[in-house]
């Protein structure tokens, strides 16, 4: 290895953001001043001309559709840029070719700026930009409700040459091809994708010579902007690993058709078009399309097959693993042809039928083809490893078929190995869930909700981190909250539960909130932000006075408001009137926001909640999950979780010194192979979230790694042996790809690799080896621009040895283990880069 200077060595025994902001004073009819603020980049990275355009009054009609044209002249040699921004999703086409989607979210009155550099992609000559922008306008937990606009703006060498506004040569058509008056995807998400397609509905995109049927755009009121901040996604064409199954159906009326709240629930508060005014209803069609025959193939699927279908046959590709992107093909058709792609993360009864396996999602994608040559490709972007082709009419050829990834790029130094297989294919597995959870907000899963969670993100913020060297995506997600005067809907002082979204119905999780300040606080310590801590003291502050109504006379939060959420399990049921997971968690939030702002009285509060809760729910044996009040009295009932003693030792409300037989308990006779019936039964069992998790954290703080490599196996391998990706729950009846998951990756590189601790402000490292069941374990992570690399084996008695870290760095080595540890490049080998 490359020999730099030495590192500090000890072994022990067994966006600073600069606020930038511009003011562009525009003389409109009206006259007005907009600040944009451009936090943390220059104003060449924000638009000079550009404005916010639209279809004329339809700014807020929902689903709308909008192909924008424009084009300008160059030379191949130029620097051409463009930047773009919108409400509410586009993708940019340049010269017929697909070139990106967006945008990157921002909170409510604040759009974030794509920049795309086209410079390797001019042609001598006309380049035509094309853009096309779902104008949504409906509330979710995926996308805000905001009025529709397209801004953008391109240069060559530095000079705008075109630009959405007046004179900006940017023209619109309403693409109608997408059916406007559709179901909802989801309660989380909007509008599915279904279309009625003529041969050449796409020539717009890269012929100038094709006519379009305008409309009159006209200027929307300016909004403020923000750089994108993170990276843009990767796009690889992911293509069917093996043509899975092929058969035939029919059309058979169900028993009984499931409506979910998406379809039925429709209302002023919760937006989307009616039932009754559909154009088709697709929910209700697939659950009409049965199997009857079905062969399997398992055949490889390479870049030359083909798949032939005729009415009502079907084939079942499989991709290997859970993916997320946008589904493509090119489908050629002789007669008029119907053509349903339908996808799921799993199998269910060896089919794709995602509506027994997750009735609240419409997984399907439909095509209404006349005779012709189509290139299709989904506008939204959906998860699966499954994806079944069926034909209801007509004959087709369908081929080339892809997912185009819609990930997070893979950091090629973000690695682990070790001589255990199954460990390996866990590490794999959570390193994809992070990439299809982690673009521009930290989402619970990409599938059904694509929702930027606290809590969940808590776990996820780590993973960036550790994954990507750099906490982008976790500055905008918090940047997130700290934009918004206030959260509409919400109590004084409270923040969604979810966000960038809208909650038009009042629902908030207050735990989360708690969550979010323990987030902050472990943001800080990685290395994040000082300034938008800072700016984030204020809203800390009144959420910390919200919860001071609901404190009783010893001090804990009682009769909280809303959807109380401990875990996916029993513990949820158990939340009134005092609920003490909730209150442990309090203290821990006190505890953090006293340490982000040096607030004794918030440690104080902390402190005593911890004592209150010591004294009233350990019964001697457990500590118990809630006190009801009855007749003005406060008792403890009977009602026991085993998340709820996780969240004790995770929060410090008991430690093995403190409690040693709870403790002794939790280690010897709980886990993934406890029998419930048998051992502990008045002890509900934990769920994957988040109770399973936080096992995994006190197990290696207090040093049982090797139970932990036995437990990591049972709880997480058939997940990633299933799918490639890790779930929500330990089964599989909703999200088979969440995001917190990927945290086991963090477990990995802290409790078998062995990188214990990273201090990104100290610059301190902490290396722990310990008796582990393994021969030998490399990784790395990355850290910014640089690296820390660990690999060691064992050889009879000895841990062999090779490290590389970052410049600047320390490292402080402790050997638990009983063998002998031997540094195979030396102590004055140790180097820094």
């Amino acid at each position: 290895m490359e020999k730099k200077e030495k590192t500090k060595l000890s072994v022990t025994g067994n966006h600073c953001v600069i606020s930038y902001f511009y003011v562009i004073v525009l003389v409109l009819l009206l006259g007005s001043c907009v600040a944009n603020n451009t936090k943390g980049e220059e104003s060449a990275e924000l638009m000079s001309k550009a404005v916010p355009v639209w279809a004329e009054g339809r700014e807020k009609e929902m689903n709308l559709t909008l192909g924008f044209r424009g084009t300008f002249n160059a030379d191949p040699h130029s620097e051409a840029i463009l930047r773009v921004a919108a409400s509410t999703v586009y993708r940019l086409f340049f010269n017929g070719e697909f070139v990106g989607s967006g945008p990157a979210r921002a909170g409510h009155g604040y759009f974030r700026v794509d920049r795309y550099d086209l410079s390797e992609r001019l042609k001598a000559g006309e380049n035509i930009v094309a853009i096309e922008v779902a104008g949504y306008n409906v509330n979710t937990y995926y996308t805000t409700d905001q009025p529709s606009f397209l801004q953008a703006e391109a240069t060559v060498d530095g000079k705008v040459v075109l630009h959405t506004g007046e004179n900006g040569r940017f023209e619109a058509t309403e693409i109608r091809e997408r059916l406007q008056k559709v179901e909802r995807y989801s309660f989380q998400r909007p509008f599915t994708e279904y279309y009625r397609l003529e041969e050449g509905y796409d020539q717009w995109r890269s012929d100038k010579t094709r006519t379009l049927e305008t409309v009159k755009l006209v200027p929307m009121p300016l909004v403020n902007l923000l750089p994108r901040g993170v990276d843009q996604p990767a796009y690889t064409l992911l293509k069917p690993v093996q043509l899975y199954s092929r058969g035939t159906f029919a059309s058979k009326i169900p028993g009984q058709y499931y409506k979910d709240r998406s379809l039925v629930n429709i209302s002023e508060q919760f937006k989307g078009y009616p039932e009754t005014a559909l154009e088709a209803v697709p929910s209700q069609r697939i659950q009409e399309l049965q199997t009857v025959t079905k062969e399997s193939l398992n055949t490889p699927y390479v870049g030359s097959t083909t798949i032939d279908l005729k009415t009502n046959e079907f084939s079942i590709l499989d991709f290997g693993i859970n993916q997320t992107g946008f589904i493509g093909a090119v489908i050629r058709c002789t007669e008029p042809t119907e053509v349903w792609f339908h996808f799921d993360e799993m199998l269910t009864d060896d089919d794709v039928i995602s509506k027994k396996r997750m009735a609240d999602v419409n997984n399907q994608v439909v095509y209404e083809l006349q005779p012709g040559e189509y290139r299709i490709e989904s506008f939204e972007p959906y998860t699966f490893k499954f994806l079944k082709i069926l034909v209801t009419q007509g004959d087709c050829r369908v081929e080339k078929i892809f997912l185009r990834e819609f990930a997070a790029p893979e950091h090629p130094d973000a690695a682990f190995s070790s001589s255990n297989e199954k460990l390996n294919r866990i590490y794999d597995a959570a390193k994809q869930t992070y990439r299809q959870n982690a673009l521009d907000v930290f989402m619970d899963c990409p599938s059904r909700e694509r929702a930027g969670w606290l809590c969940d993100s808590y776990f996820t913020a780590i993973m960036e981190k550790e994954f990507t060297g750099y906490s982008k995506v976790a500055h905008n997600f918090y940047e997130n909250y700290a934009l918004p005067e206030k959260f509409e809907f919400l109590p004084e002082g409270m923040i969604p539960m979810c966000y960038p979204a809208d909650h038009n119905d009042g629902v908030f999780i207050p735990n989360w909130s708690l969550w979010f300040i323990v987030q902050i606080d472990d943001y800080a310590k990685r290395g994040g932000d000082r300034q938008l801590v800072a700016d984030l003291k204020t809203r800390i502050t009144d959420l910390l006075a919200y919860f001071e109504k609901f404190e009783n006379e010893d001090g804990l939060l009682e009769k909280l408001e809303s959807w109380i959420f401990v875990e996916w399990s029993k513990a949820n049921s158990l939340v009134q009137d005092v609920n003490y997971p909730t209150n442990m968690l309090y203290s821990a939030a006190l505890q953090s926001a006293a340490r982000l702002y040096d607030n004794e009285a918030w440690q104080m509060k902390a402190d005593h909640i911890r004592s209150q809760i010591q004294k009233q729910s350990f019964n001697g044996e457990f500590f118990v999950d809630n006190a009801v009040r009855k007749d003005g009295v406060l008792r403890v009932t009977d009602q026991i979780t085993e998340v709820c003693q996780y969240y004790a030792f995770f929060f410090n409300i008991a430690t093995p010194e403190s409690y040693p037989a709870l403790w002794k308990k939790l280690t010897d006779e709980f886990g993934p192979h406890r029998n419930t019936a048998i051992t502990y039964p008045q002890v509900a069992v934990a769920n994957a979230f988040i109770g399973n998790y936080l096992r995994m954290d006190i197990l290696s703080r207090y040093g049982l790694q090797s139970q932990l490599i036995s437990e990591i196996e049972e709880y997480f391998f058939y997940m990633a042996e299933r799918t490639g990706t890790l779930w929500e729950n330990v089964h599989s009846q909703a999200s088979c790809n969440h995001g917190f998951a990927s945290y086991i990756g963090h477990v990995l590189y802290r409790d078998v690799l062995g990188i214990s601790n990273i201090d990104y402000e100290k610059k301190k490292i902490v290396l722990r080896f310990t008796d582990l069941d393994l021969e030998q374990c490399s990784g790395s992570i990355p850290v910014e621009d640089e690296v820390i690399r660990l690999e060691w084996k064992r050889v009879d008695n000895q841990i062999q040895y090779r490290l590389d870290i970052p410049a600047g760095y320390e490292v402080t080595i402790e050997n638990r283990s009983k063998n002998q540890l031997v540094d195979l490049d030396k102590i004055s080998t140790y180097r820094q880069g």
